[in-house]
């Protein structure tokens, strides 16, 4: 494929809720435009989009793919996303790099939870909606319950371009309202043909209210519509394409994927009124602390960022760029400013699905592959040399869901941890963290199923197998009021012996002081060099666990008096007396167990807030306030122990219907009640 200046390219992402057929609409645009031979189906494993192993397992998209097509003179980027929850991270970097989002909506289940989400997200990317209702040839399916959803849940600017011709079955064909003519889809290739007469009255009232619309965007156009002069088709399709850029207008256009209708139109329609890349707001780039604007211009300086990184088990890493500047070829040399080293171009490749095809040159505004960048990572910046900018990715996804992994074969520990490293820079949405504490490897992820296709990955792409376990609580203990205790080691053996007293007094301290030790010996009673072994001492029996088993924090230990013998006396006597004074003042010190507490910030719609509120409360949740979101959403941030929300992610999803998110971050440490640590206590001895 030959290269396309920006102004014939079009960077569309394809998002919405699961099932509303979003992989089966890009398998139709690839058909109708020539791209492939034949459409594939989601439900055998066939399409281009959809070519992952756990994928076609089960019947979804999980990772953004490319699927390019042509329209005339213009190259359209068409990025299919996931529509399930646990993969919006993919949704987001598809919209980081998109010019327009084509929302897909199915006729048969409208608005859902996904629908909303994706369309927020497109909001705070700033970027162009379009809107397809798709599946009008399934039974139940209904565009104008559809549409008034739409209009009800984003607002008046939803301006409906088409109208479907017949219903479930019997859906054949489109009228096309700009151009105020059908389009029927009954034998062959789609026919022009005028509006229906059964349609004409309902076509013509929603023409006119579509054109005055329009015009309304164009004081020029008003005029001469309010004189009763038309406009155009050509020049509603371009005032049109300005409102839908400006975010005043959303068009709607209808047909189905799986059968074809409309689906030729909606190609022709976003290389007509979609933005070119050079038509959307520069670029900022960050130098230091300046911003700049950067505009796309193929004559300019090269500058790229990659979105997306594919590990591939043949070809390895595969980096997927948009060149933000200038025009890349074949073994461009750039720099890399977060890991300071040169990344060699040799290969670009148009990608579409798992099929790369090379090519000789990427012009500003075009998404390329990339493949064997190893020192490069997903939403790097890719640089001229001696321009150390960099370009902001999307934010990263919220931790939902974390589980504690271990190899099953014993001596693929740190096989384990490098296929993680690799599986991260896939999938920046997996966090891993090892907790020492806990002596646990935990994976964090975005729910249920991402972490699952996580493991799946891990074994078909790097050869591990992995177990899994809960997440544990890392719990900790501290003390209630003062106590005093003697700590007496003595061991007598055939050469000399061991002798150390160490007298303690432990003390609480405010939440969070850790751990202070203090020396008050006088007169000698220790000498000075044993009593760091004295603190050693008391240290180690505080890691090791108070009464409870969990690690000791926030006290004061004070040594005040102690014995010693000349000959017998040590380091190692006086480390064992510290331990063993500090343990036996540990149980007179009304030991407490501290639990973690978590902020945990939730966004849900105002009419679920009273359901959230009770369901917190019932966690033992301390509501800290609310807060109205954008859209109306109540924000209901609250302090609930760490235990009571891990899982959480799957809670809300079946609270909400997907409609509800959270972020969560650790707060403090509390004092757990003491009924629930007498349980905790009896279920722990009792394992």
């Amino acid at each position: 494929m030959t290269s396309f200046p920006p102004s014939r390219i079009r960077n569309v992402a394809l998002v919405g809720h699961n099932g509303s057929g979003k992989t089966t609409l890009a398998e139709a645009l690839l058909f109708a435009t020539g791209a492939i031979p034949r459409a594939g189906r989601v439900d055998d494993g066939t399409t281009v989009s959809d070519f992952e192993p756990e994928e076609i397992k089960r019947h979804m998209s999980i990772s953004l793919a490319l699927a390019p097509i042509v329209v005339g003179d213009t190259k359209i980027n068409i990025i299919d996303t996931p529509g399930y929850a646990d993969f919006f991270g993919e949704v987001r970097a598809a919209c980081s790099v998109a010019d327009l989002v084509v929302v897909v909506v199915s006729a048969v289940d409208g608005v859902q939870a996904q629908t909303e989400a994706a369309w927020e997200l497109a909001g705070e990317f700033g970027l162009p909606r379009l809107v397809f209702i798709n599946k009008l040839d399934r039974e139940r399916a209904s565009f104008d319950r559809t549409l008034a959803d739409l209009q009800d849940r984003f607002g008046a600017g939803i301006a409906p371009l088409e109208l479907p011709v017949g219903e479930e079955s019997g859906f054949h064909g489109i009228a096309d309202l700009l151009t105020d003519s059908a389009l029927l889809y009954d034998d062959g290739p789609p026919r022009p043909a005028p509006i229906p007469d059964d349609l004409a009255d309902l076509e013509h009232q929603v023409r006119e209210h579509l054109v005055e619309g329009i015009v309304v965007g164009d004081d020029t156009l008003m005029e001469r519509y309010l004189e009763g002069d038309i406009p155009s088709t050509d020049e509603l399709e371009a005032t049109l394409a300005s409102g839908m850029a400006e975010g005043l207008v959303f068009p709607v256009v209808c047909g189905s994927a799986a059968t074809g209708v409309g689906i030729d139109r909606l190609a022709s329609l976003l290389a007509e009124i979609a933005p070119a890349p050079d038509a959307r707001p520069p670029v900022m780039v960050s130098a230091g602390d300046t911003e700049q604007g950067v505009a796309c211009d193929p004559t300019a300086p090269p500058l790229a960022r990659v979105f997306k990184t594919i590990s591939d088990p043949y070809v390895g890493k595969i980096s997927l760029l948009r060149v933000l500047s200038g025009t890349i070829r074949p073994d461009t040399v750039l720099m890399n400013p977060r890991s300071h080293t040169e990344a060699k171009l040799h290969v670009l490749e148009l990608l579409r699905g798992k099929e790369a095809e090379p090519v000789s040159e990427a012009q500003a505004g075009d998404l390329i592959a990339v493949p064997k960048l190893s020192d490069t990572a997903t939403g790097d910046t890719l640089a001229p040399k001696g321009t150390p900018v960099t370009v902001p990715g999307p934010a990263p996804e919220p931790v939902a869901l974390s589980v504690a992994i271990r190899p099953k074969s014993k001596g693929d520990e740190d096989k384990l941890m490098t296929a993680l490293h690799r599986l991260q820079d896939e999938d920046p949405a997996l966090i891993v963290e090892r907790v020492d504490e806990t002596h646990q490897t935990i994976l964090h992820g975005t729910g249920e199923t991402h972490l699952a296709v996580a493991a799946e990955r891990l074994h078909r792409k790097f050869g591990v197998d992995v177990e899994t376990e809960d997440v544990r609580i890392a719990y900790r203990e501290t003390i209630s009021k003062q106590a005093d205790a003697e700590g007496r080691y003595k061991k007598q053996t055939g050469g000399h012996g061991q002798f150390g007293v160490a007298s303690l007094r432990i003390e609480p301290l405010e939440r969070g002081e850790g751990f202070h030790f203090v020396d008050e010996i006088v007169g000698g009673a220790i000498p000075k060099q044993y009593i760091p072994a004295v603190e050693k001492g008391v240290l180690e029996a505080m890691s090791l666990g108070g009464v409870f088993g969990f690690p000791v924090v926030d006290v004061q230990a004070s040594c005040y008096d102690g014995k010693f013998h000349a000959v017998d006396s040590s380091e190692m006597s006086f480390k064992m007396a510290g331990s063993l004074a500090f343990r036996e003042a540990m149980a007179k010190a009304e030991p407490v167990v501290l639990e973690p507490i978590a902020r945990l910030e939730v966004t849900v719609p105002a009419a679920m807030q009273g359901e959230i509120l009770g369901d917190l409360n019932a966690r033992r949740g301390r509501v800290q306030g609310t807060d109205t979101a954008e859209g109306g959403r109540q924000v209901i941030t609250a302090l609930v122990p760490t235990s009571e929300i891990q899982r959480y992610a799957v809670d809300l999803r079946s609270l909400t219907g997907g409609r509800g998110r959270f972020r969560s971050e650790h707060d403090h440490y509390d004092v757990m009640p003491a009924n629930l640590a007498e349980r905790m206590t009896k279920v722990k001895t009792a394992d």
